[in-house]
């Protein structure tokens, strides 16, 4: 899915973009994807139907790796969350393509060093987690791995900034990068709130969604932290932390749901009770309708 929604990107961005699949059937996928997503993003504009087709001619598709990464300057892999297949194909390609040819893997939890680790000149070789979808949500975590140059570093951030992406560096390889690490700090707070009996789950989504939720696109909390005084945010520390969850080991709760079946979207209960058809639909269309409208306020 990540694959399709980068060549989308690059391709609206004004780029030429070969999209390489073992599988026909999954490039003709793929393509009617990104055909389907265009009139979204596009709605509005004038001539937009000539501009999805000026979109759509500027990606290639190829059953052919050798083809796909010929003269390209830098190749994006987004293939299985694989450790193995990772390694492999990056040392295929790192037999395969110039020494000036950046490789970066969209990974979004393992190791880029290991990744790099059969490949020769793994100094080219560098981590670009993109968010899905790419093409609405701006973020890209560029990422060093412990042989990655400073100079592919450079190169990659300047690229994904030209491309129109949001990158940022992270600077040390580790699990999660920057986001993710954020990300799931938050989740494991939450769930531990629903696991000791302290609010429900939805009453745990409402408190974000109506309190620090609404602020966080305009103000971080690094930035939240000096507003609100450093003083005041250990004085909290001092109070509170010792009382959060802590664990380095998944949450029971989450544990148990999952030996049970209970997957959430994918078998219609998870946190909440009952996902229905209609109710997972509902809640796709509204982030989908979040996404864009933040996507065309930033390029307002």
């Amino acid at each position: 899915m990540v694959g399709h929604g980068l060549a989308l990107h690059f391709a609206k961005a004004g780029y030429r973009v070969s999209l390489y699949s073992r599988t026909q059937q999954t490039l003709d996928k793929a393509t009617a994807n990104i055909r389907s997503n265009l009139p979204v993003l596009l709605q509005g504009q004038a001539g937009s139907e000539n501009e999805i087709n000026k979109i759509i001619s500027r990606i290639r598709t190829t059953t052919n790796i050798h083809e796909a990464v010929a003269k390209a300057p830098i190749v994006v892999e987004s293939v299985a969350e694989d450790l193995k297949v990772k390694q492999d194909l990056f040392k295929e390609l790192d037999q395969m393509c110039p020494k000036d040819v950046v490789l970066a893997t969209n990974t979004s939890v393992i190791s880029i060093t290991a990744i790099a680790s059969k490949a020769k000149n793994r100094d080219r070789i560098i981590g670009t987690h993109f968010w899905f979808p790419p093409y609405l949500i701006p973020l890209v975590e560029v990422v060093k791995g412990k042989d990655t140059s400073d100079e592919t570093v450079e190169i990659t951030y300047q690229f994904m900034k030209r491309a129109g992406k949001y990158p940022i560096k992270c600077l040390k390889d580790v699990p999660g990068f920057v986001a993710n690490r954020l990300q799931h700090a938050l989740w494991r707070e939450a769930i531990s709130i629903v696991e000791k009996g302290i609010a429900d789950a939805a009453t745990v989504d409402d408190a974000i969604k109506q309190s620090f939720g609404i602020r966080i696109p305009v103000l971080g909390p690094i930035e939240n932290a000096d507003m609100v005084g450093l003083d005041l945010a250990l004085a909290i520390h001092n109070t509170v932390l010792q009382d959060l969850e802590a664990s380095p080991n998944p949450s029971p709760l989450l544990k148990d749901k999952v030996s049970k079946g209970e997957l959430g979207f994918k078998s219609g209960k998870g946190f909440y009770d009952s996902w229905t058809p209609e109710s997972i639909k509902r809640t796709r269309e509204r982030l989908m309708k979040h996404l864009i409208d933040y996507s065309r306020k930033q390029q307002a």
